[in-house]
């Protein structure tokens, strides 16, 4: 990025910054603001600013802002509380995550002859997980039953390190499918990619259990000044993704699984646990604003030169369908009611690791046509999810509210399994 780019950043940030409970008043999010004036101040066809898609400072923004939000969200779920109450977010990680892999695939090979399989695997699996910032007015919206935002936050916060592996394994297949890279084989690539996820395991293991028993050490015994754990957790969920990269390990892997490691490792009752991770959180927050400009910057004008109604079709189906079937699936038996299950299968938003896997098909697929094709199907998809799931967050969460009280009202008609609110 230019300097320019990043000073008309900087005051993006700081008029978002000071706007933004305001602007979420009017169901107006920050992804959305920062795509829509990425598109318009770095359109490569009007825009004032210079934006190159394939410039290794872009991929590398992109790359920091999903390691921090990997690290943090992973690092803030409580395993105690998630044991006591981990049939729903279980149901949708083990079952309904896979599903809509495989469903949003197969879709993929069929809408689009010129996939490869493994590059439908690619779009299915980058399109899978959800976005927690997209969906934070839901979670954060206090009539919804608690059980339902403990669901959608541990959904959303651990199901972008789930599929990271699918995500670089089609990837690496993909790119031995196309001939790019070398002339290996698929299959070549593939055991490279299993490699690189084996590196990052346990580098990410490694690193997070040791950061977070050093920290409490060393707050124990007074070492560290006030404030200085938030420094240190920050250096080790970006330690932990430098390491892995360094040693030919998948970083988002190593980030992921040492925030895993590292919120199980750091006492609960420790003096700074519960604002460890806020200073990963919010840099990678801020990052991801800069991910988002890109986003409709770069790859934004890709969807809409690409664009038709097979682009469009596909693009709805995966908010619906390819969403919705596999969470109903998963919810089979959990004593939901209907309301409730449309509820949670709507509110899938797709968000920055989809746009971060697609800046990695780019770099590592290059400009083939085909792959450009991907990555507007992939552009388009989470521009439709960005509008629609931000607009219609207070809405629907307001109308689910209403629906389900007037479930309960003594004075309507019986209703059975309203086990959703305890």
């Amino acid at each position: 990025m230019t300097e320019g780019t990043s000073a008309v950043l900087a005051l993006l940030v700081l008029a978002w910054a000071v706007t933004s409970d305001l602007l979420a008043r009017l169901n107006i999010t920050g992804p959305l603001v920062f795509a829509i004036s990425g598109y318009v101040l770095g359109n490569p066809d009007w825009g004032p600013l210079s934006v190159d898609v394939e410039a290794p400072s872009v991929h590398r923004i992109a790359e920091l802002s999903l390691a921090l939000l990997l690290f943090s969200d992973a690092a803030r779920v409580n395993l105690s509380r998630l044991k006591a109450d981990a049939r729903l977010p279980g149901r949708l990680l083990a079952v309904g995550l896979p599903l809509s892999v495989i469903l949003g695939s197969l879709f993929a090979a069929w809408f689009f002859a010129d996939f490869t399989w493994a590059l439908a695997g690619f779009v299915g699996a980058t399109l899978a997980p959800t976005d927690a910032a997209l969906s934070a007015q839901v979670i954060n919206d206090r009539r919804i039953p608690m059980r339902l935002r403990r669901a959608l936050n541990v959904e959303s916060g651990l199901n972008d390190g789930i599929v990271t592996p699918v995500v670089t394994f089609t990837l690496a297949v993909a790119a031995g499918e196309l001939g790019i890279g070398s002339h290996d084989s698929g299959s070549d690539h593939g055991g490279g990619a299993l490699l690189e996820l084996g590196i990052g395991l346990v580098i990410g293991l490694a690193v997070g259990t040791a950061s977070a028993r050093l920290i409490m050490v060393a707050s124990r015994r007074h070492w560290m000044s006030k404030g200085a754990g938030r420094l240190a957790t920050l250096a080790a969920a970006l330690g932990s993704f430098e390491l892995a990269v360094t040693l030919s390990g998948n970083g988002f892997i190593a980030a992921f699984v040492a925030g895993i490691a590292f919120g199980a490792a750091l006492s609960a009752d420790d003096a700074g646990a519960a604002s460890a991770v806020e200073l990963p959180e919010r840099l990678g927050e801020v990052l991801a604003l800069a991910v988002w400009f890109l986003f409709g910057a770069a790859l934004v004008p890709i969807a809409v030169h690409n664009f038709d109604l097979t682009l469009l079709a596909y693009a709805v189906l995966s908010l619906t369908v390819v969403r919705m079937v596999p969470v109903a699936l998963a919810l089979l038996g959990a004593g939901l009611d209907r309301s409730t299950v449309l509820f949670v299968g709507w509110f899938g938003p797709r968000g920055l690791a989809s746009v971060v896997f697609a800046l990695l098909a780019v770099e590592q697929l290059g400009e083939a046509s085909v792959v450009e094709h991907a990555v507007a199907v992939i552009a388009l998809t989470v521009l439709l999810s960005v509008a629609l799931h931000g607009v219609t967050a207070g809405p629907f969460g307001s109308r689910y509210v209403h629906v389900e009280r007037a479930a309960d009202d003594p004075g309507s008609a019986p209703r059975s399994r309203r086990s959703a609110h305890h």
